[in-house]
């Protein structure tokens, strides 16, 4: 069973003392098993973002170890900073990541907070799932007033702490703990160095918006409906919250966003957002800036609007999507982005994983035409399907990019999408095959001194066999749902890359009937005769049909020529 995950962002009310960053961070990273993602400290907020993932209880440790030393080095007596804060540690979030539930991760949430409380003497509050009380749902209620505020808040019943006591801790403040939804920190940089007029565009697109107000939008009477209550005019955006501040490391003006929900509003689509707003009144946006981690989807959307906006084809690697979306929103302005360090899905990335892929074409080949047993066939069908498939996406984009066929972008882009994903798909079986064969030898060489052990190495050699056979099933499916693609590609493509299309079937075949070769010599050595019959007549059936295939797309080929 896959591993419950859990990332944490704690907030600490440091951003300009490297060294007590570290000896913070050294804690977290102390818990095995911890995967240290992000560190991201800002001057001028005096505040430092850090983001680490792993097992629930080891999170919770991690945490703790990370706050019970920000409450030895931080003094809230001598802080400060533009963000608003409450607490050397001042939030804890927890975002479940895989095979966990929001409930769940409020029972650890819970658990870290009330162990903080007791052991640290730091009053703790709840918010988000985790919030006891409704009206503590919102970080920015519990945090209203900020540590300044703090003592004369705890002596209100109301505010009484969910876990510890009500008595203020000079030193560390407090800390609010809970569960959320991932949220992407969000600057966008503006040339100018007013705030007012940066808090104005913040007023315009949050969803909050502003109090309505009669006559002047800033000193005019704030007009109020039928109970006394203060009208407020809502902004464009929808679950995104938003501030002006200035930056003095920057020497400008920023919009800082949080997006709470980002399948509601993009990232790009706040971005854009933005840029209309603040254009409308005389401002413009001159980058832009994540603070912490995103998730990968997050760019790659921001990859495809972009380059269906330049009427471009948005069916290209991931790579390039990547650098659409940085190039796009000015992400580099302030410092490089690094792809590998701001996107959670690279950064959990194993550098072992894929190390056949990774190679570059020389030494793949050398690698293959060494006495090592692997990569063999299978690795190599893998790889020549996906060299097919990938003629297949220059076809569609060529024809999507090609002039006068722009009633064509989208039908050759969408094509060119998917081109792209069958691709990483076969890639990914170009290591998933030598693994397989890598389990089959590692299985043979158990132990087999007794009837336990016999019997053990029996079933391992026969489930590695099994896994053996299936990858290169799917190779054959890959590859040959290729085929399909290409022939669509051939017959509306550009004519000028009709032999492309034709190399990328002969390709697409070729994964195909190689992969077929290693169903069967893998068949002969399983014991479940019904699960061979089966596979063995499914297989045999896609090879025969890319043969069919292979042939139409050739004629086509031919007849355009």
């Amino acid at each position: 069973m896959s591993k419950k995950l859990i990332e944490c962002v704690p907030n600490f009310s440091e951003g300009r003392d490297l060294n007590i960053i570290k000896q913070i961070t050294d804690q977290i990273e102390s818990v095995e098993g911890i995967k240290l993602l992000d560190v991201d400290p800002g001057k001028a907020t005096n505040r430092t973002v850090v983001t680490f993932v792993g097992e629930p209880e080891q999170v919770v440790e991690a945490a703790f170890r990370g706050i019970k030393k920000a409450s030895e080095l931080i003094d809230m007596t001598k802080h400060s900073g533009e963000h608003p804060r409450m607490g050397a540690t001042d939030v804890c979030p927890f975002i479940p990541i895989s095979n966990i539930t929001i409930e769940e991760s409020v029972a650890y949430s819970k658990k870290l907070a009330e162990k903080v409380a007791n052991e640290l003497n730091i009053p703790t509050f709840l918010y988000e799932h985790s919030a006891t009380k409704e009206d503590r749902r919102n970080l920015a209620t519990i945090r209203a007033g900020e540590y300044e505020g703090l003592e004369k808040k705890l002596q209100n019943p109301e505010w009484k702490p969910d876990y510890g006591n009500a008595v203020f801790n000079a030193k560390s403040g407090s800390t609010v703990f809970g569960v959320r939804d991932f949220l992407i920190a969000y600057n966008v940089n503006l040339n100018t160095k007013s705030v007012r007029k940066a808090n104005s565009v913040a007023f315009d697109v949050r969803e909050q918006g502003r109090i309505k107000r009669i006559g002047d939008p800033i000193s005019g009477e704030i007009e109020r409906d039928e109970n006394g209550s203060p009208i407020r005019v809502e902004g464009s955006l929808k679950n995104v919250k938003a501030i002006g501040w200035f930056i003095d490391e920057y020497d400008t003006a920023q919009i800082s966003m949080n997006l709470t929900n980002y399948k509601i509003t993009s990232l790009h689509t706040a971005f854009e957002e933005v840029l209309k707003k603040a254009d409308e009144r005389g401002i413009r946006v001159t980058g832009s800036e994540i603070v912490g981690m995103l998730p990968l989807e997050v760019m790659l959307e921001a990859g495809r609007f972009y380059l269906q906006k330049q009427g471009r084809s948005s069916g290209v690697s991931e790579k390039e999507l990547v650098n659409i979306a940085i190039r796009s929103m000015g992400l580099n302005e302030l410092y490089k982005f690094d792809p590998d360090k701001k996107i959670i899905e690279y950064a959990l990335k194993d550098s072992k994983q894929n190390p056949l892929i990774n190679m570059n074409l020389s030494d793949f080949a050398d690698e293959t035409a060494s006495e090592s047993t692997a990569p063999g066939g299978g690795s190599i069908s893998a790889y020549v399907g996906a060299l097919g498939i990938s003629l297949g996406a220059m076809v569609a984009n060529i024809s999507a990019n090609k002039k006068g066929w722009e009633n064509k972008i989208a039908f050759m882009s969408e094509y060119a999408e998917q081109a792209q994903s069958l691709k990483e798909k076969l890639l990914r079986k170009v290591d998933e095959d030598t693994l397989a064969f890598k389990k089959i030898m590692d299985s043979f060489a158990l132990p087999k001194n007794t009837d336990i052990e016999k019997q053990n190495r029996l079933l391992a050699i026969q489930n590695a066999t099994k896994n053996a056979i299936l990858v290169p099933f799917d190779v054959m499916k890959l590859c040959y749902e290729s085929m399909e693609l290409i022939k669509v590609m051939v017959k509306e493509g550009n004519p000028n890359s009709i032999t492309d299309g034709g190399v990328g079937a002969l390709c697409a075949r070729t994964g195909v009937i190689g992969a077929f070769l290693n169903v069967k010599v893998n068949c002969k050595d399983l014991n479940d005769k019904e699960f061979v019959k089966n596979i063995l007549e499914e297989a045999e059936n896609i090879a025969n049909l890319a043969k069919e295939k292979e042939n139409e797309i050739i004629e086509i080929v031919n007849q355009k020529i």
